[in-house]
């Protein structure tokens, strides 16, 4: 079984202390994921691994399985998926958080791989993400009155020839034809051994995690056992996790944030999972009563990103016994420091970051939750892996390493690292010599702590300026009637970009553009990173997880940049405009003129001509 301390990492002399010590075999000398289930189910047999609460009321009988009651069902799953499927079954599943989906997700991984599906895509790239991934099973929720899974399910089916159906429906529902239900299926399958021969381990692919946007076919990352091995331990090292420890479960189970150190970290350690229904913080009844279970079911660790956090901190936690917590944990985005200093004031704890990203198995760095915490720091590698620093050459390569203080590009070495995408193809520029670029950008102290500063696709370049849209975020996320901000470049014909911030109100919050601006410019020392233009809106789009989604925000101020261009300063006043993501330049314009604005149709080629984006403009017809 996995060798922890018995004194937490608090400190980088802790957590050097930790690698010399022991060598990683040592400490980790599971082969397999279906290793670590055996191992916490012979040392914490009765011990509580899951409680499932379905409603979150308060007088809820939750579900309860015990370490070895999932130890049988994940043997029993994989069983059945290969009885199923035949030798090494690739299993897609479309679940909300259940315990029935952690069962088939560790058991797919133990007979072949996983292929965790975001059940919010539409069905025509679900269809592609399957049929690239290779599964021949897809598991999948039954008819729900709010959810379309199902309905996806079966469109999905009648385009992969040969696909098997497998239902997860509550006991009782009629059987269908042509469907196996998981619920009557899994209990004829021996749960005590496996029938076909060893589990996968070691270098053998457990999963394919697709990682992307909201839009178009993602791509597909491998993971091997060895892979989320490391990364799960590294996780459960970082966090302290112990089996007295309770840790709310949020997040989605398509989502490596949500299966490594939320999920197979804290089995590794013995910890109870409270999984806060099937839509965790996406359902608003757990929003409104987190405090109230945190207290309920005494929770150790409470955890989500930043945006979610952010939604139940706004709920009232004064009648609630908070002391059994101990800390807070986020990552998937930026921590906005009013958000981390609202944690404080409702709880007493620290809230700490979590580095991590799909590509590194789920987990890059993290602030010890048994430290002091470190303002702003996601903390230090993982024990046993490199995480580096570098310089961007002007070919656009990994260079050197930079000083304390000096921003580069975030790149990771470790056993944790991916062996690649399932296409090779899309491996250029991410996984070179033995090195992940992870895309990120960021920044060491002298004490070897790192920061990110941001995404380096999320640069906002305004005339050569390189200016980070957190600082822009923090600067409004501070502001008492803001809930969410995200600023993004606006397209300039001079400056190539200008800095504009999106931003969405608390509910019954009113804050006027000219209160949000001098706020912005107050506390914003870099005068170039002052935002030009300040919108309020509805809601900022995020993510399935929670992060924001800032394609669509980059292509709406282009759009209004364009629309003020043409139909105001240009006078094609009946001129449409819509703005895409793709093309050679990464966003298309176009521009759509109405009869009346022929004249001026060459001065709007003209001054599109001037910016960074393909554009296109012709003439409406009819």
């Amino acid at each position: 079984m996995a060798v922890f301390s018995a004194d937490p990492i608090r400190t980088f002399d802790d957590l050097q202390t930790f690698e010399t010590e022991l060598t990683l075999e040592q400490r980790l000398p599971e082969r397999s994921i279906l290793d670590v289930f055996v191992a916490s189910a012979v040392k914490h047999p009765d011990a509580t691994a899951i409680t499932m609460l379905m409603t979150g009321a308060a007088d809820e009988e939750p579900r309860r399985v015990s370490y070895s009651a999932l130890l049988g069902m994940i043997q029993g799953a994989a069983n059945m998926f290969t009885a199923l499927g035949g030798p090494v079954p690739g299993v897609a599943y479309m679940l909300p958080s259940l315990v029935e989906t952690y069962v088939t997700l560790w058991g797919a991984e133990t007979a072949g791989t996983a292929v965790p599906i975001n059940f919010l895509l539409q069905p025509d790239s679900i269809t592609e993400l399957i049929r690239a991934s290779g599964a021949k099973i897809l598991v999948a929720l039954g008819p729900h009155p709010q959810l379309d899974i199902w309905e996806k399910a079966m469109h999905i089916r009648d385009q992969v020839p040969g696909l098997i159906l497998v239902r997860v429906s509550p006991p009782g529902t009629p059987a269908e034809d042509g469907v196996v239900d998981f619920g009557t299926t899994l209990p004829q399958y021996p749960q005590d051994r496996l029938s076909f021969g060893d589990a996968r381990s070691g270098d053998d692919v457990a999963a394919y995690f697709h990682t992307g946007g909201t839009t178009g076919v993602p791509k597909l990352v491998a993971h091997t056992h060895r892979s989320q091995l490391v990364a799960a331990f590294g996780g459960a090292a970082m966090c302290g996790y112990t089996p007295d420890d309770t840790l709310t479960a949020t997040l989605p189970l398509f989502h490596v944030a949500g299966t490594i150190v939320a999920g197979l970290s804290a089995f590794m350690a013995g910890v109870e999972l409270l999984v806060m229904t099937p839509g965790g913080l996406r359902n608003p009844v757990i929003v409104e009563s987190f405090w109230r279970l945190v207290d309920q079911y005494k929770a150790t660790l409470v955890g989500g990103v930043p945006t979610a956090i952010g939604a139940v901190l706004q709920t009232p936690a004064d009648d609630c016994d908070l002391s059994a917590l101990r800390a807070g944990l986020t990552g998937a985005a930026l921590l906005p420091p009013a958000v981390r200093d609202r944690f404080k004031e409702v709880t007493g704890r620290n809230l700490y970051e979590i580095l991590g990203m799909t590509e590194a198995s789920g987990l890059i760095s993290i602030d010890p939750l048994s430290g002091p915490g470190g303002v702003g720091s996601v903390g230090w590698a993982l024990p046993y892996t490199q995480v580096d620093v570098l310089t961007l050459t002007q070919d656009g390569r990994l260079g050197d390493p930079c000083k304390p203080g000096d921003i580069g590009v975030i790149a990771i070495k470790g056993d944790h690292i991916s062996p690649g995408y399932r296409n090779p193809a899309h491996n250029a520029g991410v996984f070179e010599n033995g090195l992940l670029n992870s895309g990120d950008l960021g920044y060491k102290d002298a004490a070897g702590r790192l920061y990110v500063a941001g995404r380096s696709k999320d640069l906002i370049i305004r005339s050569g300026h390189n200016i980070d849209p957190a600082m822009i975020e923090n600067a409004l996320s501070a502001h008492p009637a803001v809930a969410v901000a995200a600023a993004v470049g606006m397209p300039d014909a001079y400056a190539g970009e200008l800095p504009i911030c999106f931003v969405e109100l608390h509910e019954g919050a009113e804050a006027s553009i000219e209160d949000l601006m001098q706020h912005a410019q107050s506390h914003i020392d870099e005068r170039p990173a002052w935002p030009k233009q300040i919108h309020v809106i509805e809601t900022v789009p995020l993510t399935s997880v929670g992060k924001i989604y800032k394609p669509g925000l980059r292509c709406d101020a282009a759009r209004l940049m364009v629309s003020d261009l043409v139909q105001t300063v240009l006078g094609a006043g009946t001129a449409k405009v819509d703005v895409k993501e793709g093309g050679a330049r990464g966003m298309v314009v176009e521009v759509a003129l109405g009869p009346a604005d022929q004249e001026v149709a060459s001065k709007v080629e003209q001054a599109l001509a001037t910016f960074l984006f393909e554009a296109k403009v012709y003439t409406q017809t009819g």
